[in-house]
């Protein structure tokens, strides 16, 4: 096991990441160590993994709210369903909850501590490649609104993060390779040489190599702990993270949620970034085809035809980097030089739309 401290001062908390760890028993119950928890999953994960928490939680009070799997469930039907639990059996401020499970799981599961009794805490356990490296480090909390993605949810952050690399073993391939968009993010953002390291190890990534998985894990957590430490609040920095989002935010908005993984659609908005930074001038296109050839290798989507380009663009239109009604976007001068700007030439937008939209 190894571990990194994201480091918010008296907030301040740990990351654990390692294999075998949802099965120490021992180590596990020290982590969930409050009077009452309330493990919330879903009809996915569930069956595989609590109860392992069960046997760590052995002889005290400990509740399961399990969801309907999927991204069209994160809603504020499915957190009021939370409160609804919480409230029947009593919980209180000095209580916790345990998020198990993917990204939606750990958004929900956070944005319910955050609301229930003004916040409690919670301990986030991803078991997706996608939560392990982005969703569950940071604090970001929310469910979406039929007019955009994240557009309802509050900053709260974690206790501790529990990143079992065993769990990925369970993980569907689609699943696997929409988590290693998110890796080939961190990258981008300010780390050639870890992007470099992805195109070397491609292959054993997609076998679920371990050591190769836990390096991928450690580097992408290490890079986002360092950007949230920074800047808790995405007042400045923090926004880097959000690259390739814009775009893939309209992709899964259009879509309604349902055709399109969010790595899926991260995938194509990376490219589309980089599409747009080529097109302002600003990034060879050369580093294009590069990470267009890398997203392929790990495949993954990287156009989506069949939402129109006009739809897109009015999605857009509610992200929220959105400034003074000026929208802004996540660009590159290259590979590991990623940097925000509302200044970009309308025409190398619209030309991106088309090369990439219906």
């Amino acid at each position: 096991m190894t571990a990194l401290l994201v480091e918010l001062g008296e907030r301040s908390y740990p990351i654990h990441i390692g294999a075998g760890l949802l099965e120490d028993s021992a180590w596990l119950a020290g982590v969930l160590s409050a009077r009452k928890v309330a493990v919330v999953s879903n009809t996915t994960v569930a069956p595989l993994y609590a109860a392992a928490v069960h046997k760590a939680r052995a002889g005290r009070e400990t509740h399961d709210i399990v969801l309907p799997d999927g991204e069209a469930h994160k809603t504020l039907a499915t957190l009021s369903h939370i409160i609804d639990a919480l409230v029947e059996h009593r919980f209180g401020r000095d209580d916790l909850l345990v998020a198990l499970g993917g990204g939606v799981v750990g958004d929900l599961t956070g944005f319910a501590a955050a609301c229930y009794q003004r916040g409690m805490g919670f301990v986030q356990i991803p078991t997706t490649l996608l939560a392990q490296v982005d969703s569950s480090v940071g604090g970001k909390t929310g469910v979406n609104h039929p007019g955009g993605k994240n557009l309802i949810g509050a900053f709260h952050q974690p206790q501790a993060v529990v990143a079992d690399i065993s769990t990925l073993r369970t993980l569907p391939p689609r699943e696997l390779r929409a988590g290693l968009a998110e890796v080939v993010k961190y990258g981008l953002i300010c780390d050639a040489e870890f992007f470099d390291w992805i195109e070397a190890h491609a292959e054993p990534l997609l076998a679920l190599d371990a050591a190769a998985l836990t390096h991928a894990v450690h580097r992408s957590c290490a890079i986002k702990a360092a950007i949230v430490a920074r800047d808790e609040r995405e007042q400045g920095d923090r926004a880097l993270l959000n690259l390739g989002h814009t775009f893939g935010h309209a992709i899964e908005t259009v879509t309604g949620y349902s055709t399109w993984l969010h790595g899926e659609a991260v995938a194509a908005g990376l490219l589309m970034a980089a599409t747009l930074s080529a097109e302002a001038g600003w990034m060879p296109e050369a580093q294009v085809a590069r990470l267009s050839t890398l997203l392929r290798r790990l495949g993954l989507r990287t156009d989506a035809a069949e939402v129109p380009a006009a739809q897109a663009r009015a999605a857009m239109s509610l992200d929220k980097k959105v400034r003074a009604g000026q929208l802004r976007f996540v660009l590159m001068r290259g590979i590991g030089a990623a940097f925000v700007t509302a200044d970009y030439p309308a025409a190398a937008l619209e030309n991106t739309l088309r090369r990439h939209f219906g």
